[in-house]
């Protein structure tokens, strides 16, 4: 009999919308309606064999529940949009300014230099950072010695090492390390120049870094 009476509440709901001016903003079903129901099925319901009282608890505590799920995903649509804003407007703030990547190459700009940090996981006793121009020529190297595990900033100037100065353009550096009495290749971060931003179709945003291309806000090691 309740289910009769509650399908029976469902379609009076329906004829409701239904037959509503065209032009009337629909109605958020909260606490009021879902009350409205629950008193109409007690008036409706069969005197000879009523619902049980928590058979309406339960429905009622069902009504609240959808209802603050709703709101809940409400305030939460709300809040990524908020965030993806923020995050958009501080990345915008980042063009033309020179952030750290975990990278190989860097643009020298002219009368300009390149940062950067290697990650030593062992200490060594011979370290060299050797340059080389966009065609793969050795250019310039710096040998540092002996060195302790850990970050290790340095910066190059555009120096050949032979008092000449060397034309701005792309350069690529690899750091060797003698780790356990062999020659180790080590990763690098480098300076680089953020041109723009972009923002995904899905609201990613990404940062398009000279020399390397896209990145995600989350790569960025330093802002310099």
């Amino acid at each position: 009999m309740a289910d009769a009476i509650s399908t029976g509440l469902l379609s009076e709901l329906s004829a409701r919308e239904k037959y509503a001016p065209a032009n009337t903003e629909k109605q958020e079903l909260g606490q009021d309606v879902f009350l409205e129901l629950m008193v109409t099925q007690m008036r409706n319901q069969n005197p000879l064999d009523p619902q049980d009282n928590s058979e309406f608890v339960a429905q009622l505590a069902q009504f609240s529940s959808v209802e603050g799920l709703d709101k809940l995903n409400n305030t939460m649509e709300g809040f990524v949009g908020s965030f993806q804003s923020n995050q958009a407007l501080q990345a915008s703030a980042l063009v033309g300014r020179s952030v750290k990547v975990d990278s190989d190459t860097s643009y020298l700009a002219a009368d300009g230099r390149v940062a950067g940090t290697i990650e030593l996981p062992q200490s060594t006793d011979d370290l060299s950072v050797i340059v080389y121009d966009s065609v793969g020529t050795r250019v310039a190297e710096e040998q540092m010695g002996s060195q302790s595990a850990g970050s290790l900033p340095f910066s190059w100037n555009g120096s050949n090492g032979q008092g000449g100065q060397l034309p701005p353009g792309y350069y690529r550096f690899e750091v060797l390390a003698k780790i356990d009495g062999s020659q180790t290749q080590i990763g690098t971060s480098l300076s680089a120049n953020v041109d723009s931003v972009t923002v995904g179709a899905n609201g990613t945003i990404s940062l398009n870094v000279a020399g390397v291309g896209p990145v995600s806000m989350s790569q960025v090691k330093e802002i310099l």
